[in-house]
């Protein structure tokens, strides 16, 4: 009878519990997606010099916080100094060189006026020695002129002739002279442009000597040393915005029904066991982590085999509600649980 009573005891007990549970899992677990392929992550800012030189001073210290704008490290800039300084130089040249060419300029119009005035002249003695040579010829048929100064007058009227030839030539040249010094001034000109470009190039060069900060965060994996030779694009150190970190929890692609941007999650960091945080997605993947691997799997192959595939899925943590431990890096593991009632309009 006794035994009867513990049994009874025992199914009601498990009976309980079972609707316990059923309970729980119809109202609340059934709409709950969950997954611990998950990881706390954060847009890391890899630091390179964009120059080569030597380092000449190293701010940076390894798991110390730096906000941005801060000085990470100096490279030696002697060389970009004197650099700049001659590229300075040859920009002073070069508009030293448009300056004369301006100056060329403002005496050939005075040419130009000179050989305008120097044609006049020359019409004008042609006008004079043609009248002369018409009068001459009406006198020379009435024989009241000597045919000497028939000639005379016919030798003069051709040197008039030649001299305006002469005087026409001579604005043609100084024309062209004009076209050339215009010429000149077009090269003088891009030539500064060019030095200016040089002298910019160069002051980036010396500014980049120094290289700071791009955002606020944690300096980790420094490997950059004092005297060091570096090289434009070579990782010296990263710096984690470790207070912008967020979740990346890969799904599988069954359980992707129903999950939506905005849906609420609560996140447990395996470091830090019966501590809840709140999250809420901010985006999927547009493809399965598979796809963005190295070495993509490629399925049309004769050893074929079906695997579940997964999605990334990011999660922002509410940093007001989560009440964030001071310890949260990337690479943490965590537990991601999403509520597929929330997040709908």
């Amino acid at each position: 009878m006794k035994k009867k009573a513990i049994l009874s005891l025992f199914a009601v007990v498990l009976l309980g519990a079972a609707g316990h549970f059923g309970w729980q899992w119809w109202s609340h677990g059934r709409f709950i997606e969950s997954t611990d392929n998950a990881y706390v992550a954060a847009d890391m800012s890899v630091i390179s010099s964009k120059i080569s030189g030597y380092l000449q001073s190293l701010e940076a210290v390894e798991n110390r916080p730096v906000k941005a704008g801060d000085v990470l490290f100096r490279i030696d800039d002697a060389d970009f100094r004197a650099k700049l300084a001659q590229a300075e130089a040859l920009l002073a040249t070069r508009r030293a060189a448009l300056d004369i060419v301006d100056r060329q300029m403002g005496t050939q119009q005075a040419n130009i006026a000179e050989a305008e005035a120097a044609l006049r002249s020359s019409r004008a003695d042609l006008s004079r020695t043609d009248d002369d040579l018409r009068r001459y010829n009406q006198l020379a048929s009435g024989q009241y002129v000597s045919t000497q100064k028939l000639e005379t007058a016919q030798t003069d009227q051709r040197k008039a002739k030649a001299a305006m030839d002469r005087a026409e030539a001579g604005r043609s040249a100084q024309r062209g002279q004009t076209a050339v010094l215009l010429a000149n001034r077009e090269q003088a000109l891009a030539m500064i442009a060019q030095a200016e470009a040089e002298v910019v190039m160069a002051r980036l060069d010396l500014q980049n000597t120094v290289v700071r900060a791009p955002i606020d965060g944690v300096v980790g994996n420094r490997t950059a040393q004092l005297g060091q030779y570096v090289r434009p694009g070579v990782q010296l150190m990263v710096i984690v915005p470790v207070s912008d970190a967020y979740v990346v929890a890969n799904f599988k692609e069954t359980q992707l029904r129903g999950l939506s941007v905005g849906q609420q999650a609560e996140i447990t960091v395996d470091a830090y066991p019966g501590k809840v945080l709140k999250a809420r997605i901010d985006s999927l993947a547009p493809a399965s982590g598979a796809k963005f691997s190295l070495l993509p799997p490629d399925n049309a192959t004769g050893n074929f085999t079906k695997i579940v595939q997964r999605v990334p899925v990011k999660l922002v943590l509410d940093k007001q509600a989560s009440g964030l431990p001071d310890f949260l890096v990337p690479g943490m593991s965590v537990l991601v649980e999403i509520d597929r009632r929330t997040g709908k309009s």
